[in-house]
């Protein structure tokens, strides 16, 4: 009898703890949605209740919650517009106002992703002039777990004001406000930014498993585990004892209005770090808490800055290719599904090529001490092998110290460029050249590209010295480079019969003469060999952060002026 008691107060605990009408943090006032489509939303009430959403735009839509109290629903959008507001009626009754209809883009990525505007070369005098109620940004505070989660308990629409915008990535907000003023209509952004993440903790375990990198990362990370539970005490319950806590905390801090840490740092809701299984670097974490709350949420496409921390050494960096073609196509397969077939299959990917970092190119072609060069190149194959995607040139931009480099706003406007002209038809060069096809012709090759826009340039006077040349031996040497009409062609004494040619391949070209379009847009770096880039019994090589002197202080670099 008293079991029967006890099992009746937990059953009714539980209805009293539901009964309520509850959504994500991913619907909210001064949100936008997907114009022109079927938008999901979704949400949480009690079991087999009436869930009935209307839209002031003319359109609403009804379920039935399941037996767990869940449920989701598509309705129709218009053209880009507004303001309206969506009332959700259930158990309870939701008003969300000051709602647009427009373009929805998700940006993802580590530190230099989550960089914020107010931390930039450019940002004071752009957060002056960031008031824009046709720019919305959606951002939560950086979190992870080992187990998916359904929200983003601390994530919030805002419109772009002066302090909104200097609070976010400022690659994400120099995107959206460049779309904004091409496109005249309201966009959206969703910022998900976490520092020192490698791309294996933005995929689920399962569709990585087979991964030999993969493996490789957990198994370290479940050995630093077991030494953190051995050596220091940690375990899981502790820690999520101890990460509850502090959340409890946090959460009255924020009840209460205290939101400073101090004069000048706002408060950030607790993270896990130890164990190692259930930080930020594991497996899937990062998947588990800020992307799959948003699965199927409407959006045109994504922008990615992340790949620093799988580029420490070539062997990383050539695996990266493969795990970054399987979080695309892991990503917009599960959008597909869990927006019922409303976000398209292949949605756009625009990614983020590394800049130019450590010290400045001296060499024709820098070997294993040059990891980036491989990652940039990577990301450049992946244009030419899977569709919808596109990368943003970056190595005019960086710094030679710092691996946050300050001068983001080049790398914004260069995934707005992709997407203005590849997914909106707009009269924009996507980007700078992009090889093509080599020709030989006795000791001379001559390249052609695509992405030449109205002609090809040097980006400053003087002779392209960018390029290397090499014959048969793979012995490389500084080329000779002239730009022809369309073309470059490229030579040099030390080699009478070249077979291959790269481009800008280091870890920091940005110092040498680099070839741009006439539209300002600078040329992805390259290679038209297939060689071996490293020697199978060789160790892995890493590069690590150059020493920061006392008083050094970045500075934006001479680029051309873009389109």
């Amino acid at each position: 009898m008293k079991r029967q008691f006890l099992i009746l107060i937990i059953s009714f605990i539980t209805i009293v703890n539901f009964a309520q009408t509850k959504l994500p943090t991913f619907f909210g006032d001064n949100m936008v949605l997907q114009q022109n489509t079927k938008v999901t939303i979704w949400g949480n009430d009690i079991p087999n209740k009436q869930i009935t959403v209307i839209a002031s735009w003319g359109k609403e839509a009804s379920v039935k919650t399941d037996k767990n109290g869940k449920w989701r629903l598509y309705i129709q959008t218009v053209k880009a517009g507004g303001p309206y507001h969506i009332t959700v009626e259930g158990s309870h009754k939701i008003t969300y106002k000051n709602i647009l209809l427009g373009e929805v883009w998700l940006c993802l990525g580590q530190s230099n992703m989550g960089w914020t505007l107010e931390n930039t070369i450019h940002g004071t005098e752009d957060i002056s002039n960031a008031r824009n109620p046709n720019l919305r940004i959606y951002q939560s505070a950086r979190q992870s777990w080992y187990e998916p989660k359904t929200d983003c308990p601390t994530g919030k629409w805002n419109e772009a004001t002066p302090y909104t915008a200097s609070q976010t990535s400022a690659v994400s907000y120099y995107f959206a406000e460049k779309l904004q003023k091409e496109l005249k209509i309201p966009v959206g952004i969703i910022v998900q930014a976490y520092a020192g993440t490698p791309i294996e903790a933005w995929m689920p375990w399962n569709i990585q498993k087979n991964n030999k990198r993969s493996n490789l990362l957990k198994k370290q990370l479940d050995a630093t585990t077991v030494k953190q539970k051995e050596k220091l005490g940690y375990t899981e319950e502790i820690a999520l004892v101890k990460y509850n806590k502090e959340l409890e905390l946090y959460s009255k801090q924020m009840a209460a209005n205290d939101t400073m840490k101090n004069s000048s740092r706002s408060r950030k809701p607790p993270i896990i770090t130890k164990p190692a299984n259930l930080s930020y670097q594991y497996p899937s974490n990062i998947y588990n808490a800020m992307v799959h709350p948003a699965l199927g949420f409407g959006i045109k496409g994504v922008i990615w800055y992340q790949g620093e921390r799988n580029s420490k050494s070539v062997q990383q960096a050539l695996d990266f290719k493969g795990q970054l073609k399987l979080l695309i196509e892991f990503y917009r397969s599960e959008w597909n599904k869990m927006s019922n077939g409303n976000v398209i299959d292949d949605f756009y990917f625009s990614m983020t090529q590394l800049p130019s970092w450590n010290a400045a190119q001296s060499k024709p072609v820098e070997d294993v001490e040059a990891p980036w060069a491989v990652s940039r190149n990577m990301m450049f194959e992946i244009v030419s092998e899977v569709s919808n995607t596109a990368i943003a040139v970056s190595i005019d931009t960086g710094d030679p110290v710092l691996l946050h480099p300050k001068n983001k706003k080049p790398i914004g406007y260069r995934h707005a460029f992709n997407v203005l002209h590849d997914v909106y038809n707009k009269k924009f060069v996507a980007h700078g050249p992009f090889y093509d096809s080599q020709k030989i012709d006795g000791n001379k090759i001559t390249l052609s590209f695509n992405g030449v826009g109205n002609g090809l340039m040097a980006a400053k006077k003087g002779n392209l010295d960018s390029f290397a040349i090499a014959g048969t031996d793979q012995k490389w040497y500084w080329a000779d480079a002239k730009i022809v009409k369309k073309t470059v062609i490229v030579s040099s004494k030390d080699v009478s019969f070249p077979v291959a040619v790269r481009y800008a391949w280091a870890m920091n070209p940005s110092e040498r003469n680099l070839l741009y379009n006439n539209e300002g847009l600078p040329a992805s770096p390259f290679r038209t060999d297939s060689w071996k880039l490293f020697k199978e019994s060789s160790k892995e090589v890493q590069v690590f952060k150059p020493k920061k002197e006392k008083g050094y202080k970045a500075k934006d670099w001479d680029r051309p002026k873009m389109q």
